[in-house]
């Protein structure tokens, strides 16, 4: 039988020193890619930005124009539809 006291506990001893240090640099990397991240960001704004300002129709009225194109091929094919269909009935008389 052994005699001397030995606390057993369900967690493993630690020192701080090397805890700390991690933490330190995982937060200035951090920093770091948040940095990064700004600075790219902001550039990529900025150049799609100035690439719209230079385009010759920008998208908003680009849209605007698909959009009037597509209601006046709708109306062309429902019109084509229904005329389409009389003329086929017609035809059949």
């Amino acid at each position: 039988m052994s005699s001397s006291t030995q606390s057993s506990s369900s967690w493993p001893e630690l020192r701080t020193g090397p805890i700390i240090t991690g933490a330190s640099l995982f937060g200035a990397g951090a920093l770091i890619a948040l940095a990064g991240l700004a600075v790219g960001g902001t550039h990529l704004f900025s150049a799609t930005r100035r690439w719209i300002q230079e385009m010759e129709v920008p998208p908003s009225e680009q849209a605007r124009i698909k959009w009037a194109q597509a209601k006046t091929a709708a109306a062309a094919g429902t019109a084509a539809w229904h005329n389409g269909a009389s003329a086929h009935e017609s035809a059949q008389t």
